[in-house]
């Protein structure tokens, strides 16, 4: 099984370096020298195509050259990658590495078990409240992004176990108790 780890971003500089868009809260190993990731086209969307529209980078994995820190954006290098054309071709691939076979804490999950699940509302008879679209890790706490039941903008759980007690999946459920005014919040806007 494999678990997505990053997005890549726009090209930096001219010798195929890119910004990446993290989703691992490991990236020192996850982008050690000679890690192999596997190469997807994004979910949805336009990715994985670069700003000129060119053709899309078609390889099945890359191998990390390298990283660093740009402030707070991390930067990669691909030995596949050498030059900003193709940088700009691989904008918007998804990677993915395998996932370790260590058990995992009754606390933790993998992003992609939690992505398709429904959020229903406990504090009303297990309301739907939409579906996880994705898991926001933070420094402090993670986030569910749950795309809402009726429409309109996405809506941030915290996914603390005070706010979600449970995840179900055997039914498909991620059960939350949400304080008064959370779902509400930015439907004014």
């Amino acid at each position: 099984m494999s678990v997505r780890v990053a997005r890549i971003g726009k090209p930096h500089g001219v010798r195929g370096e890119v910004t990446v868009e993290l989703f691992t809260d490991d990236p020192q190993s996850r982008f050690a020298p000679g890690s192999v990731l596997s190469v997807q086209q994004a979910r949805g969307g336009r990715r994985g195509q670069g700003a000129d529209r060119s053709e899309p980078l078609r390889v099945e994995s890359l191998t990390v050259g390298g990283h660093r820190w740009n402030k707070d954006v991390l930067v990669a290098r691909f030995e596949e990658i050498r030059d900003r054309n193709a940088a700009e071709a691989a904008r918007g691939l998804e990677l993915y590495a395998e996932v370790a076979d260590l058990p995992l804490e009754d606390d933790e999950w993998h992003q992609d078990d939690l992505l398709g699940l429904v959020a229903v509302d406990l504090t009303r008879d297990e309301a739907r409240i939409g579906t996880v679209k994705a898991l926001i890790q933070g420094s402090a706490q993670d986030l569910l992004e749950i795309t809402p039941e009726k429409g309109g903008r996405s809506v941030l759980i915290p996914f603390v176990e005070a706010i979600v007690p449970e995840v179900d999946l055997d039914r498909g459920l991620v059960l939350v108790t949400p304080p008064p005014g959370l779902l509400e919040l930015g439907e004014d806007d």
